[in-house]
Formats: structure tokens, sequence, C-alpha cells
């Protein structure tokens, strides 16, 4: 693809849609560089969600009239000179439990249909302070749990509409992977920023509990809820961390750590310690156990050293995620539940009920298994940097596969079992892209670190995309 290089050009309609599935950071240079404007950037991509979305339903609020003007805003200031980063003027989308001034937030449910907030949402006021165009709201599952409500749109995976989009940032990763945004946020409590990026083949982020604030965005379990991005490549991540990561007062819970240059230091050369554990793995299905041995062939030729090791048990704390997260679930929709009840899904009815069902001596044994797990985590990583697993249960699983997701929970536990025992822990975690099924949609893997080791994760996956090609690839999309 060529553009035309003249400061004040306009590059054509088809240019622009061939930017659509580049990483934002390749773009960013293109915005900054004047070869590219935001207001057509962001054009060509509304452009692009009025042809594809209403097959793929990844939107569930497109801000067409919000998402112009602030791309026109973005350009004026380029004309005066003003540059705020690699987000500026780059069009970008949020999950729908994420508050937007003046947007409905209904999280995934009918419930909560009619609440307006009155501000945004800690990430996405940064996100606009780095100069983002926020194209508009992502549908989700239900109340973030498993499933999409019966009375609303589910969207379809780009890459095969029979193959599960993943839960529950679902419209975030479908929208990321079909070129209808640059990147997203999505949030993860059991694996919801993790299985759609794998599922999506894209590259998502799940920060250390804390490192980004939660005010302003509509909980599933407040202590296992984690907010973070979903893009195509590590560098995209990076930019998207350093705009929404830090202390904020709205939320006591933020960490108050400083936030680093994840995206100046991708380049710093590294060589961790990885751990991958055989008897962990080999409870895989064969396309998960083949791809994670392509992964440490890779890293092995990046001169790594991968080491066996033995992770601590994550039984208990899988066990006792769907009661865990139920009974924080049960809180955050008191006020709803059991009162409009019979406006709920089966799914999240049924995690609400799990939780409802459950004694305050359940919950502090789930608490010291919780605290147990943690601490025998954090020793764990004092003799690994990083630690390689698989990002789904099931590689890249059929939606007849997973029907029965909610209520079947040795199914349940199975798909999650690399995901959610680091959301009960905190630890941070990148999924990759790593290849291929032989329907030819994607496998993602994870690489784990200690708590802030996000500028780790990134420069790992920074390498191993720097090597690889599996995040360059993306769905051919129909018309």
């Amino acid at each position: 693809m060529s553009l035309n290089t003249s400061p004040d050009a306009s590059a054509s309609p088809d240019a622009l849609d061939d930017l659509s599935f580049a990483p934002f950071t390749d773009v960013a240079e293109l915005v900054r560089t004047r070869r590219v404007s935001p207001v057509e950037l962001t054009r060509s991509m509304l452009d692009r969600i009025r042809r594809h979305d209403g097959t793929l339903n990844s939107y569930a609020v497109v801000l067409e009239e919000a998402a112009s003007a602030a791309a026109l805003a973005a350009e004026r200031e380029l004309d005066r000179g003003v540059y705020r980063g690699p987000l500026h003027g780059i069009p970008v989308a949020v999950k729908d439990l994420c508050d937007v001034a003046g947007v409905p937030s209904a999280a995934g449910t009918v419930v909560r249909a009619d609440v307006v907030p009155d501000t945004d949402s800690t990430v996405v006021r940064r996100l606009r302070e780095a100069g983002a165009v926020v194209l508009g709201k992502l549908r989700m599952t239900e109340g973030a749990y498993t499933d999409h409500h019966p009375d609303l749109p589910t969207p379809l995976n780009p890459w095969d509409p029979d193959t599960w989009a993943g839960s529950s940032s679902s419209g975030s990763g479908v929208a990321t992977a079909a070129g209808l945004c640059f990147g997203s946020l999505g949030s993860d409590t059991g694996g919801s920023i993790r299985l759609p990026s794998a599922a999506n083949g894209l590259t998502g982020l799940k920060p250390t509990w804390g490192r980004v604030s939660r005010h302003g965005v509509f909980e599933l379990a407040a202590s296992l809820d984690h907010v973070g991005p979903m893009a195509r490549s590590a560098a995209d991540c990076a930019a998207l961390l350093a705009a929404i990561a830090g202390r904020d007062p709205l939320d006591p819970t933020a960490l108050d750590a400083p936030v680093p240059d994840y995206l100046g230091d991708l380049g710093t050369p590294v060589l961790p310690r990885v751990g991958i554990d055989p008897s962990f793995s080999s409870t895989f299905d064969a396309p998960t156990r083949e791809a994670l041995d392509a992964v440490v062939a890779v890293l092995r030729g990046l001169g790594w050293t991968v080491s066996d090791v033995r992770l601590p048990d994550v039984s208990g704390v899988v066990a006792d995620w769907e009661a865990h997260c139920g009974i924080e679930t049960a809180l955050a929709h008191e006020a709803t539940y059991p009162a409009r009840a019979g406006e709920y899904g089966t799914a999240l009815t049924h995690l609400i009920e799990v939780g409802r069902s459950r004694s305050g001596i359940d919950y502090q044994r789930i608490l010291q298994r919780r605290r147990d797990f943690t601490g025998r985590l954090r020793r764990f990583f004092r003799d690994v940097d990083l630690v390689v697993v698989p990002a789904v249960g099931v590689a890249s699983p059929t939606t007849a596969q997973i029907t029965s997701l909610a209520t079947d929970k040795p199914l349940l536990e199975a798909i999650t079992k690399p995901t959610s025992p680091f959301n009960v822990a905190g630890n941070p975690t990148i999924t990759l892209p790593c290849g291929f099924t032989d329907r030819g949609t994607p496998i993602g893997f994870q690489f784990v670190a200690t708590d802030l080791g996000e500028p780790l994760l990134l420069q790992a996956a920074h390498a191993f995309q720097q090597v690889t090609g599996f995040h360059r690839a993306h769905p051919v999309l129909a018309g």
C-alpha cells in the first residue's frame, strides 16, 4: 500500500481501508506526520462499521457524531502543532460496562438499559486525554458472565461464525479483529480479555489487579475484575496500557505504583527465565499442546532459557471460582436481583443463585484457599520470570461446544483452567496468537508474570512478535 506523503494529502478510501488491520502504533506515525488525517481515519472506520457490523454484531452503540467531533478536534490540534502521543486521532472502542457520559451503560443486560451515567469512567476519560477517538461501546455477555442475554444480539467471530468469539469481551474481540476499531478495552474476571483475544487472534493484556482503575466500570466480581487493552500487537497494548494505567483518587483500590514507559521500553533486550509446566499442559487438547511446543521452540530460538517447572496446584481455586464470582456478583446486582429476576438470562441467574446459596463460612473457606494459592504463586516467581500457559482450556472451541458453559461446571473449569487462577491471584498476563486450527481459526497462549510485571510481559510479547507473523494475520470479511 502506498500513501501520498504530502503533509496536506488525503489518503484514498481504499488505502484507508487497507490500514484498518494495521497495528495502530504503525498508523500513529502516519497521523503524526500528517500523511493520514484523524477525520479521514474515523470516517473510514465508521464506514466499515456500517458495512460489516450488521452481520458481526460487535457494537452496542456507535457514537458517530461524537467520534466525528473528536476526530476533528484531534486534527485541529495537529494543525496547532499539538500531538498527544500514539493514540492521537486513533479510533478505538470500549466494552459496554465502561461508563461514557450521556450514553446507556447496559453492561450486556436489559435491567440496566436505562442507566445513563453523567460522567466518563476513568479509563474512558484517560483515553480521551491521550487523544483517542471513542467510536462507541461494544457488546458483551450479560453482566460480563458467560452468555449473551437471550434478547440481545450475539457477536460473531469474524474468522468463522461457528467458532466461539469468547466471553465476556466478545464485542471487543470481534470489532478489533474485524478492523472495526484499532483497539479496544475489555474486562477480565475469569478470562474475559484472554478468551476473546485468543478466539479472535488478538493480543490482550490482563494487568495486575489494581494497575488500571475500575471507577465507572460495572462489576461482575469486584475483587476479581481487571480492565485492560485488546489490540493487534504488543506495541498497541503497551500504548493503551500507558494511557489508562495509574493511581486514581476515585478508585481507592487502584495502585499508586508509577506507570512505566511501556511503549518506549519495548525494545529493551530481555533474556527472561521462562517456565513451562509439562504436567499442567498435558491436560489440554492436542492442538493446544502442539501450539505450546511451537512457542517454546521460538523462545529457545530467541536464546531464552525455557525450563520445566511445577506450577502451584490450581485445582482448588479453579473449582472455587464459580462460587467466588457468584457471591460477589450477587452483591453487584442486589438492587435489581431478585426484584427483577424475570429480566435476567439463564446464565447470569444461575451465577447469582450460586452466590446467594453460599454462607459466610463458605466464602471464608474460599478466601483462605485464595490466600494460600496467591502466596504459593508469589514464591513460584522467585525462580522464574515468566511462565507459558494456554490462553483457553480448549483450542478455538466451536459455539456448539460451549452452549452449556454457564451451567456445566466441569466445562467451565476446563475452559478457564489456564485463566481464572490468575484472576484469583491478580497476576498480569498477556495473550498472543501463536497458530491456527485445521479450520483456520486462531489459537493463543499466555505469558504470565509476577505482580506489576507488565513491562517484561510486553517486552517478551514484542520480541515474540518480531520473529513471528501470527499477529499480522486477519480475517477476510465479505463485502
